[in-house]
């Protein structure tokens, strides 16, 4: 049966816009996503050490993976399942707490597929194509048209329907997402040899010599790890993948390099379907204590690139009940006060200042302390006339009394983590004050 492709409109709507949106709308329910979140995130150092990747807290009150998950919802896609290997504890509660609003009467769900060697009783997850092709069975349960595969470790705002739009308008096998980098910069991502349509036509994973865009010899196009599928042809890739003696069960390494001269591969424009981010689309790995620091500082700017209050695509979450932040005290040297930073609910700032900060919820700041360039995570406290510059304060962490972290870094390397970009990492166990919670 030919695939019909959808007709799309730029200017004023059109006779078959409504026709269109009902085709795409149809497409986006005949799809289930598989969100991948079992990583570990090991460049992420202790922040890692209790919780996976992608259950890290992020931007003052979510976590990683809610992004994605946002991304799905969001797009019209509200079949998930979601992969969880390395320390899923916390990852798990968070997604039973916060995203149990999917109504299955109406197909929806959101279903956990912890790591169950489902194929090979002494082997878990080889790499990413093992992991999806461990649990076909509940993928294929769904009898779903396309697969949209997805790391859910990556903070980001995309509507995934434009680009599985663009999958079925050129009759593709596989659609990948891609991103536009500075060639430099290449040799760090799977990286896309296209023709002037957008084909795939060659695949390199960390080329020493990225190819480029044509007609742009000092950009590449990088892969994001979102892959789209005929569902089909998935499994069918699959099950050779998974008979090849020597294969890595991965899709960058093995799944890509063979399908592209064989099949119909596609890039897809992530400034195509990117939200709400203006000439520069916003796509952040934030898979080191620096990029991770930085990422979160970026929130604390008048107009950050991501928009978090961004009413027509939020960002859903797990909304624990907690009292509205409080600023105590109004006395010269001892003011209750944050600028320039993001306060969440059951923080107490008492006669203390916070700048350029992160404040997650249940946060107390006693009087005299002071806060800049940092983010606490959820139940840190901050005793009196304590100094915080620069830093990365893990969930739970009691700062004592007048210390100073991020002021001397010899100090600091002593007894924290320094990253190489100077940033300090605290966690609970480091204060020897037990092991630290996901």
């Amino acid at each position: 049966m030919p695939i019909k492709t959808p007709r799309f409109h730029s200017q004023d709507k059109a006779p078959h816009e409504h026709d269109d949106q009902h085709f795409i709308s149809q497409a986006t329910r005949n799809t289930c996503a598989f969100i991948l979140a079992g990583g570990r995130g090991t460049r992420l150092k202790q922040l890692t050490d209790f919780r996976t990747k992608p259950a890290v807290p992020f931007a003052g009150k979510f976590r990683i993976i809610d992004f994605t998950l946002s991304n799905c919802v969001n797009s019209g896609i509200r079949k998930i399942s979601v992969a969880t290997q390395y320390k899923a504890h916390s990852l798990i509660l968070h997604i039973q707490r916060g995203w149990s609003f999917l109504d299955g009467r109406f197909g929806e769900f959101i279903q956990l597929l912890p790591a169950q060697q489902q194929i090979d009783e002494t082997q878990w997850y080889q790499g990413t194509a093992d992991a999806v092709f461990q649990n076909m069975r509940f993928l294929y349960r769904h009898n779903p048209q396309y697969v949209l595969i997805v790391a859910g470790d990556h903070i980001y705002k995309m509507d995934y329907s434009h680009m599985l739009a663009d999958h079925i308008a050129r009759q593709a096998d596989m659609s990948v997402a891609c991103i536009d980098v500075p060639l430099a910069e290449a040799t760090e991502f799977g990286v896309m040899g296209i023709d002037d349509d957008n084909r795939v036509i060659d695949f390199v994973e960390k080329p020493k010599n990225p190819p480029s865009i044509p007609g742009q010899p000092d950009r590449a196009l990088a892969s994001m790890g979102i892959y789209i599928f005929n569902a089909p042809f998935l499994l069918d890739q699959l099950k050779r993948d998974a008979a090849t003696p020597g294969s890595s069960r991965d899709f960058g390494k093995d799944i890509i390099p063979h399908i592209v001269p064989r099949h119909r591969v596609y890039a897809h424009r992530f400034a195509d379907s990117c939200i709400g981010s203006g000439q520069n689309p916003y796509w952040r790995d934030v898979g080191t204590i620096d990029a991770y620091w930085e990422a979160n500082m970026e929130m604390t700017k008048v107009t950050p690139e991501l928009n978090l209050y961004d009413s027509d695509w939020p960002i859903w979450t797990y909304q624990e009940q907690l009292p509205p932040a409080k600023f105590v005290f109004d006395d010269d040297g001892r003011r209750g006060q944050a600028i320039d930073s993001l306060v969440s609910g059951g923080c107490i700032i008492s006669g203390a200042e916070v700048k350029r900060s992160l404040l997650f919820s249940s946060v107390y700041v006693h009087s005299w302390a002071s806060v800049s360039d940092a983010i606490l995570l959820p139940g840190v406290d901050v005793g009196n006339h304590a100094v915080l510059r620069r830093c990365v304060i893990d969930k739970n962490a009691r700062i004592p009394a007048g210390m100073k972290i991020g002021i001397d870094p010899e100090e600091d390397r002593r007894r924290f983590y320094v990253s190489p970009g100077g940033i300090v990492l605290v966690t609970a166990e480091m204060l020897g004050q037990g092991a630290a919670q996901g």
